[in-house]
Order: structure tokens, then sequence, then C-alpha cells
């Protein structure tokens, strides 16, 4: 049996859906846009932070409520999470870049190139939600 509080779990994928939406609109913009824009620029890095700040609180209140391991650094998150068979270990190591790429923006954000931004954002945002689809089907097979 896996311990999970509902309304947490629902604020936090609401959450994470308003950056996903954010995102996908910035998107359709198109690339050229996306380097003219300053604004989409900015806006675009804090959706991105956002949204992997809402798998990583999704992730962190699983292993609290359960008991967990208690992870070393935000890369070790899903690495707990995979433990616990929620996901396998090749994809947790994968999340664990998302989990530094976060670290980058938040501490770092001047040094990161604006087409690196574009790039995560059209090919690995989706990562996003899939990993949080993944902990919901867990939760969902697995709670009471």
């Amino acid at each position: 049996m896996v311990l999970a509080d509902k309304e947490v779990m629902s604020t936090l994928i609401s959450e994470l859906n308003n950056a996903m939406d954010a995102l996908n609109d910035i998107i359709s913009e198109g690339e050229a846009e996306f380097m003219a824009n300053r604004h989409l620029r900015g806006s675009a890095k804090y959706h991105l932070l956002v949204a992997i700040e809402s798998v990583l609180d999704l992730s962190n209140h699983l292993i609290t409520q359960n008991k967990w391991r208690l992870p070393e650094n935000y890369a070790d998150i899903f690495l707990v999470i995979s433990e616990n068979k929620v996901i396998k270990r090749e994809e947790a190591e994968h999340l664990g870049e998302m989990a530094r790429f976060r670290n980058r923006l938040v501490h770092q954000y001047w040094k990161i190139d604006d087409a690196i931004i574009w790039e995560v954002l059209v090919n690995d945002r989706l990562d996003i939600t899939n990993y949080a689809n993944k902990i919901l089907d867990f939760v969902k097979t697995s709670v009471y």
C-alpha cells in the first residue's frame, strides 16, 4: 500500500498542467519568435522551472509519505523513486539530468544558452509529463 495525500497530489498536478500549457503556448510561437522575444524566453525558463519543481515535489511527497529513503540531492529523488519500483533505473538516471538542469536554471540561469532552453522545450518537456503520469498511475493502482 502506498500513501499519498490526494489534495497535495491534485494541487501539484494542477501547477504542472498550468506550466505545461504555458510552455506549449510558447512553443507554438515558433523558434524565431522565441529567440527574438526576451519575455518569451524568460517565461519559458520560469514555467520550465515550475514544471520541474512540480514533479520533484510530487516525488518528494511520495518519499516522505511512505518513509522511503531520503534523497541526497534533487537528482537522487528519481533514484529513490526507482528503488521503489515506480520507474526504471534508466528513467531515473535520465530524469536526474532534468534535476541538474533545474539547478542550472536556478543558480546559473545567465549561463544557459537560449538555444538550449528551446531544445529542452521541444525535445524534453514531455519527459516531465510522462513521468508525472507514471507517478499518478502508480499511486492510483497502489493507494488504499
